[in-house]
């Protein structure tokens, strides 16, 4: 397939997003250095803002070579669906109501643990929130977690080592937790309409598989850090009761939005109404995160995009490979473009056998947690948490070496098992 020029521009500009992803302590300091436009480079710092900038360049060039009709054309030809999804999903999974009701499971859950008081807890939101995510979808159970997280760990003075090691098990079992349908996870949306994949051979080929590795490696680093755990100090916090017909009408917009995830005129509707609700009630409302569910949109958006003209080089590097191969070669890619675009190529390839898209599939859900970009959920992850690290931010090579042996785990269970 020979590239046109607008296909080379816009992987170029893809492979400087990639990099910019890795640099944005980089832009940090430059804030520092040069005071007179700390705004700007503290901007670019952000990085749910950096393929959002990055798709404005590859526009501006569009505009430039081809034309406005064209690049018009273009940008309505893309499916903005999944960024409005998940930007809708954070903000409603991410109020008081929804929390203190999955706080309370959770706590059910915790009593019936047979692990230490201070590891109860921290192993339920890493192993039952993700898992969950294969019926609220994986954008909503990321800000469970994350939001579960940051109040009962992250909070206090935590280790660097325990931080990253959280992030890494929490996106890798997010990305792999939500196979149990085949409605919640990204990558497993954009094929199961085209090769008809339902519940049953979900649960038979990904489910059980998910759930071994989901829990094994919650066990793992709640063992690995459980002196350090047992030792963080409790808070009480008072919480206000909330109504339950309250509660019940928040779950109820959750609900909403997650069937009509593919109708954005309907879950839209459904989200203006429910920010209606939520000034009715601010009683009972802690302050909505819209500014971390636009970034994540407006990030998700701008891979969107970019990721529209990486056709031309991914599909024949995909088609060429092995069943095996594809799945290690699924995995890899998946931390340098989001795994929803390599499963959503994969399905416009006709003639694939069923040991080929299980392996696509398979590998894209494995290496869902190496980076920020892997898995549609993750920068909902890090607009939460990142104020907890250090400077403010999360740095993608301790990302990527916190979530490495998670994967193995997930490698293990997808390939071996």
């Amino acid at each position: 397939m020979t590239p046109s020029t607008i296909e080379i521009i816009g992987t170029a500009l893809f492979a400087l997003a990639i990099l910019h992803t890795f640099s944005t302590k980089f832009f940090e300091r430059l804030a520092h250095r040069h005071p007179a436009h700390a705004g700007v480079w503290h901007m670019l710092g952000e990085v749910e803002v950096v393929f959002g900038f990055w798709a404005m360049i590859l526009m501006v060039a569009m505009f430039t070579l081809l034309g406005k009709e064209d690049a018009t054309h273009y940008l309505d030809g893309r499916n903005f669906t999944e960024p409005m999804f998940v930007f809708a999903i954070m903000v409603i999974a991410g109020t008081r109501p929804i929390l203190n009701l999955c706080a309370q499971l959770m706590q059910l859950l915790a009593r019936l643990t047979p692990l230490p008081k201070g590891l109860r807890a921290y192993f339920v939101i890493l192993a039952a929130v993700p898992l969950l995510g294969s019926f609220i979808t994986e954008p909503a159970a990321m800000t469970l977690a994350a939001l579960m997280l940051r109040d009962r760990i992250f909070a206090r003075e935590v280790s660097p080592r325990l931080a990253y090691a959280t992030l890494g098990v929490l996106f890798v079992n997010v990305s792999i937790g939500g196979t149990l349908t085949h409605f919640a996870a990204p990558p497993v949306l954009m094929v199961a309409s085209t090769w008809q994949w339902g519940l049953a051979f979900m649960f038979e080929h990904f489910g059980w598989r998910a759930m071994i590795a989901v829990v094994f490696n919650a066990l793992v680093v709640a063992l690995i850090f459980r002196k350090e755990l047992v030792a963080l100090p409790r808070q009480s916090v008072e919480v206000t009761p909330i109504p339950a017909v309250l509660t019940a009408v928040h779950v109820a917009f959750l609900a909403g939005v997650v069937v009509f995830a593919h109708h954005p005129s309907v879950f839209m509707g459904l989200f203006l109404f429910f920010l209606g609700i939520t000034q009715a009630y601010q009683k009972y409302q802690d302050a909505l995160i819209l500014r971390e569910g636009l970034l994540v949109a407006f990030f998700l958006a701008g891979l969107v995009v970019l990721g529209g003209l990486q056709q031309w080089w991914l599909q024949p590097l995909l088609t060429s490979m092995s069943a095996n191969a594809v799945y290690f070669g699924a995995t890899a890619l998946t931390a340098i473009t989001d795994n929803a675009a390599l499963t959503y190529l994969g399905s416009l390839v006709q003639g694939l056998s069923d040991e080929f898209k299980y392996a696509l599939v398979a590998g894209a859900v494995t290496g869902g947690g190496l980076t920020i970009i892997a898995n549609a959920p993750n920068p909902a992850g890090v607009a939460i948490l990142r104020g907890n690290f250090a400077h403010g931010a999360i740095h993608p090579l301790g990302l990527l070496v916190a979530a490495l042996p998670p994967t193995l785990v997930a490698i293990v269970a997808f390939r071996l098992l």
